[in-house]
C-alpha cells in the first residue's frame, strides 16, 4: 500500500489525500504543460466505481465529449493510480483533438484508435495497445503502412507524443499513396481488389489479356518501380521492348502513371469505360474470374485466341490429356480453346 501512494506521489505530486482515511484526494492533474484542479471522493471502501469526479469548468470544458470514456474507467480501472494515468492520456487527447482524433477505447483502456488526416486528406488511423507497465513501457502501434513503424518512447512520452511521429510518418508516404491512388483512379486494378495502404503492388489491365504487375518502393514512388507483363508473348514481348528502348525517357518528376505512359507507349484502359468484352478475364475452363484468390494468369500465345485460364485449371486440364508430356515442372500440351501448342510452367506446385 505504502509504495502505491509514493508511486501516486510521484506521478501526481500535485494531488494530495486530504484526510487519513485517504477518502478525498484534491489538487492538480498536469497534462501539455497545463494544470487542472480536480477532487475525487472515494467511498469507505475506497471503491473507485462508486467514487464521485468533481472537475474545474475549464477541465470540464476539455473533456466535454470525453464523459462515456471517464465515467468507462471509472467503473473498470482497478485502482485509483491506474484511472488517473487513463485520466491524464484521455486529457492529453481532448487537449490536442482539434477532428475528434480519438475513435475508439475499450473497456480495459489497453487498446486505443486514434485518427489522422494526411496533407491529400486520406483519413488514416493508429492502434495504440497499452503493455502492463505503461508508461514505463513502450505500447505497440499497428499501422496500416507500407514500411515499419516504430515509436521514439521515454516513460514521460504520451499518446499525443505517439501521433505526432503517427501524422510525421504520414507526411513520409505521402507522396506513395498520391501515386497509388492516381493508379486505382485512373486504370483498371485487377489485384489486389481492395488494395489496402500497406499495399505496394499493383496488377494493371492493358488491354487483350494482358497485364503488368508493378512494384511501387514506398521511399521512392515516382521511380521506375519493378514490372512484370503477365500475358501472351506476342502481346507483352513488344512491350518488354518499348520499356527496354525508352527507358531514358523515365522523368522522376513525372507522375508513375504518367511515366509508364510514356515508355510503354499506350494509354492504360479504365474501368468505367473498358467493356467486359474488351477485357475478358474469366477463366475459359472453369468460367470464374477468382480461384481461391487467385486470377486467370495463364494465356493462350495463339493471336487467333488469347483465352485466359487459372493455373492450376490449366494444370488439371493438361494433366488428363493423354497427348501431353511433362518434363519437371513443365507441361506440353494444346489449348482447350483452339487445340494450338500451350506451355504450363508451373510455379509453387510439386508436379
Amino acid at each position: 500500500m505504502a509504495e502505491t501512494e509514493a508511486s501516486l506521489l510521484r506521478q501526481f505530486p500535485l494531488l494530495l489525500p486530504q484526510n487519513q482515511a485517504k477518502t478525498v484526494y484534491e489538487g492538480f492533474i498536469s497534462a501539455q504543460g497545463r494544470d487542472f484542479h480536480l477532487k475525487i471522493l472515494l467511498p469507505k471502501d475506497l471503491q473507485l466505481r462508486n467514487a464521485r469526479l468533481l472537475c474545474s469548468w475549464q477541465l470540464k470544458a476539455i473533456l466535454n465529449g470525453y464523459h462515456h470514456v471517464v465515467q468507462q474507467r471509472m467503473q473498470h480501472s482497478p485502482d485509483l493510480m491506474s484511472f488517473l494515468v487513463e485520466l491524464k492520456m484521455v486529457l492529453e487527447v481532448a487537449l490536442k483533438n482539434k477532428k475528434e482524433l480519438l475513435v475508439y477505447v475499450d473497456t480495459c483502456f489497453s487498446t486505443i484508435k486514434l485518427k489522422a488526416e494526411d496533407a491529400s486528406g486520406r483519413e488514416h488511423l493508429i492502434t495504440v495497445k497499452l503493455k502492463a507497465k505503461y508508461p514505463a513501457e513502450s505500447p505497440d502501434c499497428i499501422v496500416d503502412f507500407p514500411v515499419s513503424f516504430s515509436v521514439s518512447w521515454t516513460p514521460q512520452s504520451s499518446l499525443i507524443s505517439i501521433h505526432s511521429q503517427f501524422l510525421a510518418a504520414l507526411e513520409s508516404l505521402k507522396a506513395f499513396w498520391d501515386v497509388m491512388d492516381e493508379i486505382d483512379e485512373k486504370t483498371w486494378v485487377l489485384e489486389p481488389e481492395k488494395p489496402t495502404r500497406s499495399a505496394t503492388a499493383r496488377r494493371i489491365a492493358l488491354g487483350n489479356n494482358a497485364s503488368i504487375n508493378i512494384e511501387v518502393d514506398p521511399r521512392h514512388p515516382t521511380m521506375l518501380p519493378e514490372c512484370c507483363f503477365l500475358g501472351a508473348d506476342h502481346v507483352v514481348k513488344p512491350l518488354g521492348i518499348r520499356l527496354s528502348r525508352n527507358i531514358h525517357l523515365w522523368d522522376p518528376e513525372n507522375s508513375l502513371l504518367q511515366n509508364l505512359k510514356d515508355v510503354l507507349e499506350i494509354d492504360f484502359p479504365a474501368r468505367a469505360i473498358l467493356e467486359k468484352s474488351d477485357f475478358s478475364m474469366d477463366c475459359g475452363i472453369c468460367y470464374a474470374y477468382q480461384l481461391d484468390g487467385a486470377i486467370p494468369d495463364q494465356v493462350c500465345d495463339n493471336s487467333q485466341c488469347g483465352q485466359p485460364f487459372h493455373q492450376i485449371c490449366l494444370y488439371e486440364w493438361l494433366r488428363g490429356l493423354l497427348t501431353s508430356r511433362q518434363s519437371f515442372n513443365v507441361i506440353f500440351g494444346e489449348c482447350p480453346y483452339c487445340s494450338k501448342p500451350l506451355t504450363l510452367k508451373m510455379s509453387g506446385r510439386k508436379a
